[in-house]
């Protein structure tokens, strides 16, 4: 699926892509820990029927949705540190002569 935005620099376009049964698991792991309000979750990240997705998720392998992304607990008092590049642009800049 794709969109074009019109922006003041010409038309931009969007790639939107559902997530996979799997990615919408894993998030909605980490969001629940109801079986049930799990399948809800993804459901409404995939956009598909809530009815849909149980039955995928009760064919999948017990050990697919056993996965579980495992984060140390922090100590009290200490803040974490999330570290974010930028990537610069490889434009172009004309040079003066």
């Amino acid at each position: 699926m794709s969109e074009i935005w019109a922006t003041k620099y010409g038309s931009r376009r969007v790639r939107r892509d559902p997530p996979t049964l799997e990615e919408a698991m894993v998030a909605a792991q980490g969001l629940s820990d109801e079986l049930d309000e799990q399948i809800e979750i993804a459901a409404g990240f995939m956009d598909l029927p809530i009815d849909a997705v149980r039955t995928e998720v009760l064919k999948a392998p017990k050990n697919a949705r056993a996965a579980r992304v495992v984060v140390a607990p922090s100590r009290e008092g200490v803040t974490r540190t999330v570290i974010v590049e930028r990537k610069p642009s490889r434009r172009l800049r004309p040079t003066a002569v």
